[in-house]
C-alpha cells in the first residue's frame, strides 16, 4: 500500500474535525498535518503540535522560497501548509490535511496526486441546528458561515469524493474505506 495526502474540507459545523482527529486517533498509518501561523499561539498551545508558529517574516520568506503547499491570509494572519513537512510524512504514513475550500483546491495544483474529501451537510437546515447547537458562534456568526456553504459546497464537483455526514458512525466508515481504497491504487487516473 503507499501513503497519500487526503485533504478533508468542507462548511464549518459539519463534523470534519471531529472526523480527522478521529482518523488520526484510530490509525497508525495516519498522521494529521500540521500548519503553519503568523498568529499568536493561544493558551495551551505548543509549537509542533497544533502550529507551526512563525513570524511574518520567517512565513513571507518560505512563500517566496515556494515551501508552502498552500497558503492564505485571514484577519491579518497567515496560514499554510509546509511542503517539505508532508513530503517528508509521506516517506512513512499517510497525511490527512483539514483545510478550507481554496486551499484545497490550491493544493490540487501543487500536489495534483492528493485526494480531495468534501465533507457535506445532509441539508443547509441541519448545519444551521449543528452550528447554533454548539453554541460557539453568535447568531451573526452563524449566518455568515451559513452564506459560505453553497459557495463551499458548488466545488464539490472539483473534489474526489464528496460524503455526507448525516450520521457520524456511517461518515468516518466511509473515510476509512476511502482512505483505504486510495492507498491500494497503484496510480492516480
Amino acid at each position: 500500500m503507499r501513503n497519500i495526502l487526503m485533504i478533508v474540507s468542507g462548511p464549518s459545523g459539519v463534523g470534519k474535525g471531529t472526523l480527522v482527529k478521529r482518523l488520526v486517533r484510530e490509525r497508525a498509518d495516519v498522521t494529521e498535518c500540521i500548519t503553519c501561523t503568523t498568529r499568536a499561539p493561544r493558551t495551551g498551545e505548543v509549537h509542533g503540535r497544533e502550529y507551526f508558529f512563525l513570524s511574518k517574516e520567517e512565513f513571507l520568506q518560505r512563500i517566496e522560497e515556494k515551501g508552502f503547499l498552500e497558503y492564505d491570509e485571514h484577519f491579518g494572519n497567515y496560514y499554510g501548509t509546509p511542503k517539505a513537512f508532508v513530503e517528508e510524512t509521506l516517506k512513512e504514513k499517510s497525511v490527512v490535511l483539514e483545510i478550507d475550500v481554496v486551499g484545497a483546491l490550491n493544493s490540487k495544483k501543487v500536489y495534483p496526486d492528493c485526494v480531495l474529501v468534501m465533507i457535506a451537510p445532509p441539508s443547509k437546515e441541519v448545519l444551521a441546528a449543528r452550528l447554533k447547537g454548539r453554541g460557539t458562534e453568535t447568531d451573526e456568526e452563524v449566518e455568515r458561515r451559513l452564506e459560505r456553504l453553497e459557495y463551499e459546497l458548488s466545488q464539490g464537483d472539483k473534489y474526489d469524493y464528496v460524503l455526507i455526514n448525516d450520521d457520524l458512525e456511517e461518515a468516518y466508515k466511509n473515510l476509512c474505506d476511502l482512505l483505504d481504497k486510495e492507498k491500494t491504487k497503484t496510480e492516480r487516473r
